[in-house]
């Protein structure tokens, strides 16, 4: 039961409309119009109700969701950022959002100029040169990258050769499935007592098979993988190529910039990094970016500059063709270049030194209650917490902790990741909240802290301030019930 207010299906009221729909002006007996093969035998159940009832019921409904517009999201490795309205208004804007992709060139000349400086100012603040904007997604833009590394391979004629693609153990769960999706075995190396990859474990992996390694840089620890240019030359020195997750690149942005690392391929996620709102399954952006040596391989089409205008160039004949329908996600595109455009440079810079500030100020701030692994080094825009003391002292775990956090109106952050951290919360602040909000969050954990020690009971059956209480999550996950039923009792 949704609070005091009942599920559509019992409000219905015989007899009520809440639409009235035009008289059938196609010409002869409606009801013969379509085979009898496809006709009802009964009537469809439907509810009935009035206009305004239908209104309130899902206005009720979306007021029971919890969005960055509403309270803090500290989603590790996420970056659920607040996204100023600026860009929403600027994706709204009728020469953007009332054209279609089918359109002659000439007609949507200021989009494809858009595009282009777009994957201008990209390869800029990446170190990349080249970028296709067609990926949809992050893990979109992953298989494009790695799929780019295979053609990369193929045209060397070394496809058969190079059959596995290196991960580190605490890389996102999405590189080990994008590379083993995309037909490579799939090589774990290990992290180091200091969170960053083992360097010796590496030299030991690497070899004549080795396509590739996908990493980020910070990694999912929220650490800085100081090696990174002897990672490069070790993996380029055996013939393979560097993938960048850019889930993490909000640490980074006018800091260090992935080509200058030794990248070969990139994947941003438009929708965590540069603006648009995250979450809700959609949408997303997840531009690839590539070096010189993958230039020939890229998606097409790409924008390019063609005398006083632009156009669509289908022209690269090592090309691993579309992987988008059309262009990509047009509107999330002008959301980013009107972010980048307002930030600048320096806004940039700005946005990735807060993030990394708050990220620390918290760390440190909830040092003595919690475990946290490497505190003794600063950490970049996240960090991670290990509820292992509480566990194993109260019975109190991570997740009963992640859902007492919502009695106190904050989303939980990420739990059990990175898995090499047990009973693991990451916490990423980003740039956009305040140290009011960072205070209260801290106050909040402090709280919880407190309470596991001294009423540990209480966390198992948190939530109490939601709708809905603790759900069975692997039974809702495996059996989820999709359809209502009528109450009978």
């Amino acid at each position: 039961m949704l609070s005091q207010e009942k599920l559509i299906f019992e409000k219905s009221r015989k007899g009520r409309v809440g639409v009235s729909l035009p008289r059938c002006d196609v010409p002869g007996d409606p009801s013969t119009l379509l085979p009898e093969s496809f006709r009802r035998s009964e009537a469809p159940s439907l509810p009935e109700v009035s206009e305004v009832d239908v209104v309130r019921h899902f206005t009720n409904l979306s007021q029971l969701n919890f969005g960055v517009d509403e309270g803090f999201y500290p989603l590790g490795s996420c970056t659920m950022k607040y996204n100023p309205k600026l860009n929403e208004n600027a994706a709204r804007l009728c020469g953007f959002s009332n054209i279609h992709p089918l359109q002659a060139e000439k007609t949507v000349q200021g989009a494809l100029k858009l595009m282009y400086d777009l994957s201008t100012m990209l390869c800029e603040i990446t170190g990349m040169a080249g970028m296709t904007l067609q990926p949809a997604a992050g893990a979109h833009g992953e298989l494009t990258g790695v799929f780019l590394i295979k053609a990369y391979h193929r045209k060397n004629g070394d496809e058969g050769k190079r059959t596995k693609i290196i991960v580190p153990d605490s890389a996102h769960g999405t590189n080990p499935a994008t590379a083993s999706v995309a037909g490579y075995d799939v090589v774990e190396v290990a992290s180091n007592d200091r969170g960053n990859v083992d360097i010796e474990a590496l030299k030991a992996v690497v070899g004549e098979d080795t396509a590739g390694i996908m990493l980020t840089n910070p990694n999912t620890l929220g650490l800085f993988e100081k090696d990174i240019l002897e990672i490069a030359e070790i993996v380029h020195g055996a013939g393979g190529l560097l993938y960048y997750d850019g889930a993490n690149a909000n640490a980074i942005l006018g800091k260090i910039r992935p080509g200058d690392m030794g990248f070969d391929v990139l994947h941003l996620n438009l929708h965590k990094t540069f603006s648009t709102p995250h979450g809700g399954g959609g949408p997303g952006s997840g531009p690839v970016g590539v070096s010189q040596r993958l230039l020939p391989f890229l998606p097409t089409p790409v924008v390019v500059e063609k005398g006083d205008g632009y156009s669509l160039d289908f022209d690269l004949s090592d090309s691993i063709g579309k992987v988008r329908s059309f262009y990509g996600n047009f509107g999330v595109l002008v959301r980013a270049y009107a972010y980048i455009m307002s930030m600048g440079a320096e806004g940039l810079l700005l946005a990735s030194e807060n993030a990394v500030l708050n990220a620390n100020y918290i760390m440190k701030k909830l040092e003595g209650e919690f475990d946290i692994p490497f505190s003794d080094v600063p950490c970049k825009h996240e960090f991670v917490i290990s509820g292992e003391k509480q566990h194993d002292e109260n019975g109190v775990s991570t997740l009963d902790m992640a859902k007492r956090l919502i009695d106190h109106g904050v989303h939980p952050p990420t739990i059990y990741f990175p898995l090499i951290v047990h009973e693991a919360m990451m916490v990423e602040p980003t740039e956009t909240e305040g140290k009011e909000t960072l205070d209260r969050f801290v106050d909040a954990m402090i709280e919880i802290a407190k309470e596991a020690k001294e009423k540990p009971e209480i966390f198992h059956d948190a939530p109490y301030t939601t709708v809905v209480s603790r759900l069975d999550e692997t039974r809702a996950a495996r059996k989820p019930v999709l359809r209502w039923t009528e109450d009978k009792g």
